[in-house]
């Protein structure tokens, strides 16, 4: 097992036709619940990008996207669940057992300590050694759920995570900018690219901005703190997004 695998696996049926027909109940005198089966794809490209650019956002939350991360760190998923309005279900170390045969399957190792080799196999032999008194833990009778005291955070994990558009929006803005933490910027910025894949969806990317504040924002609020580039390498990675 090896990177970090993210899939969007469900989301709300019709979605920029639910948040459309959502939107129009604040000013369509003519409103009723059988007219959401009339919306149509021109009424979505009508009425959702002018209701957006006024920032009414509170829409957003009537359509919900579920996704299925495997392969990052529990220090990734310790900063993603900090994110509220959202719904989780991780793997338990409780219940699951480690596999103790290999280490990069097991662990992730930052690419800053690949890099420095000497580093590198002291980082994995202690890993061995953590995986080795854990296996040793467990077959002497100390059930997992005590066993698992001894394994860092660096551990693998899966978890499924469910988010309304507008929360997605909140977390890209803060997970996808370069100064976010490298592994859950990743995890981020697939998620996005999950939902540009879907043609249905794709669109909500632009009309909602989601991405970095930078793209939200139209400016950069970390200004000096960011590295020299990042604007312009940001602005075009998203801008392919709406070009599936």
């Amino acid at each position: 097992m090896g990177g970090i695998n993210v899939r969007l696996v469900n989301y709300t049926k019709k979605p920029l036709e639910t948040v459309t027909w959502s939107a129009l109940i604040s000013y369509w005198e003519e409103w009723e619940s059988e007219a959401f089966e009339r919306i149509t794809e021109k009424d979505v490209e009508k009425h959702l990008p002018r209701v957006l650019s006024y920032g009414h956002e509170s829409i957003l939350e009537h359509a919900v996207l579920t996704f299925a991360i495997e392969g990052c760190s529990r220090v990734c998923s310790h900063q993603l669940v900090r994110h509220r309005l959202a719904s989780y279900t991780q793997q338990s170390m409780r219940y699951i057992k480690i596999d103790p045969k290999d280490v990069e399957g097991t662990f992730v190792i930052p690419q800053s300590v690949k890099e420095r080799p000497g580093l590198y196999e002291k980082w994995k032999e202690l890993m061995r050694t953590t995986m080795e008194l854990y296996e040793e833990s467990i077959n002497v009778g100390v059930h997992q759920e005590d066993a698992r005291f001894i394994l860092p955070q660096a551990v693998r994990t899966k978890i499924v995570v469910t988010m309304n558009l507008r929360e997605l929006k909140h977390f890209f803005g803060l997970r996808t900018c370069e100064r976010a933490q490298w592994e859950i910027r990743e995890v981020a910025w697939k998620m996005l690219e999950e939902i540009a894949k879907k043609e249905e969806l794709r669109p909500i990317i632009k009309w909602a901005k989601l991405g970095p504040r930078c793209i939200q924002l139209g400016y950069c609020p970390e200004r000096e703190l960011m590295p020299p580039g990042c604007w312009k390498r940001t602005k075009e990675r998203w801008g392919k997004l709406t070009e599936f």
